[in-house]
């Protein structure tokens, strides 16, 4: 088996892929490291109140009209009004208390027999994304339905206590609804926000010293000033992406020559993975998916897939105006401007971060994630399933490819019994030849990848969400611990995962 280095699969992965590296962590105490650009929006923040442990806070779900900068007047489900949400700070043993209020109308379209047909659009609930803590009763537990009220103008109220363990990785993270049928839906409303947990690797002088910037990147489905519920399989297929950062269009931010910012990038979107290039200027990657590296890893470019996230350093060079593009140099995220007084500021040259290695497994799986086409009738003609272990039986055996339940997500079926503290080796493998966009996500526990496509990596990544190249394999090993309930695994492009890609994972003694 042939060593594929960390930078070499940042860049030889393509954009389909989705990033064998994302997202890391940051504590910002107040002062100047934390100020941005007048030019640049950052999303509202809600901190623990210091000396607390406790960050309780109120997030309301409405349709929202909103003047997005470079878009114009639209209308969307948001959070608190805003796209993307309020940023929410917390630190390892803290209490994050989030009353949720659901003042969306009634929904409107009857309730389908087969679950896996999109509905309930005005129906959520709530998944902290990559953080590892309870997946059941009030926290985050993605089985949970936050209905609407029964008539217009009337609420619901609902709550959601997520207790961060004491030694939580410091990284960063991020929330959105996680309701089967809904959820694409919604991130393409722009439901997302930004949650960081503060810690160690925000001491570190270095980072202490540079500037803190969230980078998150939304995926808006736009048309005629709102975005259309999927109702059909190709409602999304002929509406161009709108792609905001901070809810803005291609904003613009300023650094010195020799500055170092630390960003935070975050792909809030549900379809499309970005590949980021910042035209030669400096990156150096230190996270990926909330957990940090033992050092700094220099980057050109490097792919997010669909939920990933990344922590960046960005040291400002020559003079000029230069493009943070996702997917293409005509995708422009955002603008940066290296103008000003040059200042001379360094790199770390170590990180608290994760080690990077796992005993041998006792147990494998393989998954294969697979599309088929035009094998149902009515408006969703097309399968994604899981095979492999743990695949949902089929309810018809004689039926073929067009049995509803074979390999899709069944609310009953238990897919994969992971017992805690035991070594596994999963090899997931994506053998769709139209869909190249399956991100693998699973919930609660972070898994460490050790190869793509059967090359080993030089060095092992840590992981909640990675991309299964077309026609590839991602293979990589867990050890969940700490919590045991009911969670997911899903394909994170998540008109798939509303439509099927989704397994239940209960974690067990």
């Amino acid at each position: 088996m042939t060593a594929l280095s960390r930078r070499g699969v940042l860049k030889s992965l393509p954009i389909a892929a989705g990033a064998v590296v994302t997202a890391g962590a940051t504590s910002s105490p107040a002062g100047a490291r934390t100020a941005s650009d007048a030019s640049f929006p950052q999303p509202g923040t809600r901190s623990t109140p210091p000396g607390t442990g406790r960050l309780a806070t109120e997030l309301t779900v409405r349709l929202t009209e909103q003047e997005l900068p470079g878009v114009g007047h639209v209308l969307t489900r948001a959070y608190e009004g805003t796209v993307p949400g309020p940023t929410l700070r917390v630190r390892p043993g803290d209490s994050l208390e989030i009353t949720q209020v659901n003042a969306l109308p009634p929904n409107g379209e009857a309730m389908h027999q087969d679950t896996n047909l999109p509905h309930g659009f005005n129906t959520f609930n709530l998944h902290t994304h990559g953080l590892h803590v309870d997946p059941s009763d009030e926290a985050d537990n993605v089985f949970r339905v936050f209905e609407p009220a029964d008539r217009p103008g009337d609420t619901t109220t609902h709550r959601s206590t997520i207790e961060i363990p004491a030694d939580h990785p410091a990284g960063t993270f991020w929330y959105h609804p996680h309701h089967h049928g809904s959820t694409a839906t919604q991130l393409l409303n722009g439901m997302a926000g930004v949650l960081v947990v503060e810690g160690d690797v925000d001491e570190v002088p270095e980072i202490a010293a540079a500037r803190d910037v969230v980078v998150c990147v939304s995926e808006l489905k736009l048309s005629g000033g709102r975005v259309p519920d999927l109702t059909s399989h190709g409602v999304y297929d002929h509406i161009t992406s709108t792609f905001l950062v901070n809810g803005a269009k291609n904003p613009v931010l300023t650094i010195a020559p020799g500055e170092v910012q630390r960003w935070r990038v975050v792909n809030a979107g549900a379809l499309t993975a970005h590949f980021l290039s910042l035209g030669g200027q400096e990156m150096h990657q230190i996270a990926c998916d909330g957990i940090t590296f033992m050092k700094p890893v220099a980057t050109t470019g490097l792919t997010l897939p669909m939920g990933g996230r990344v922590d960046l350093l960005v040291r400002g060079g020559r003079p000029g105006t230069y493009k943070l593009t996702g997917g293409g140099p005509n995708r422009h995220l955002l603008t940066l401007v290296v103008t000003g007084t040059a200042r001379s500021m360094s790199l770390p040259s170590s990180l608290p971060g994760r080690p990077v290695g796992l005993p041998e497994p006792t147990r494998t799986r393989v998954l294969t994630l697979r599309s088929y086409e035009n094998v149902f009738s009515g408006a969703f003609p097309n399968a994604y399933r899981i095979l492999g272990d743990g695949e949902t039986p089929p309810a018809d055996p004689r039926a073929g490819r067009a049995d509803l339940a074979w390999g899709r997500m069944a609310p009953g079926y238990v897919n994969q019994r992971v017992r805690l503290g035991e070594v596994e080796e999963w090899t997931v493998v994506n053998d769709s030849h139209v869909h190249a966009h399956h991100p693998f996500h699973l919930h609660t526990n972070h898994f460490l990848l050790t190869a793509v496509d059967n090359r080993r990596l030089a060095t092992p990544v840590w992981h909640d969400t990675v991309a299964v190249p077309p026609n590839g394999s991602v293979t990589f090993r867990l050890r969940a611990a700490d919590f045991t309930g009911r969670s997911m695994l899903h394909c994170h492009q998540l008109q798939h995962g509303d439509e099927g890609m989704m397994q239940i994972v209960e974690y067990v003694n």
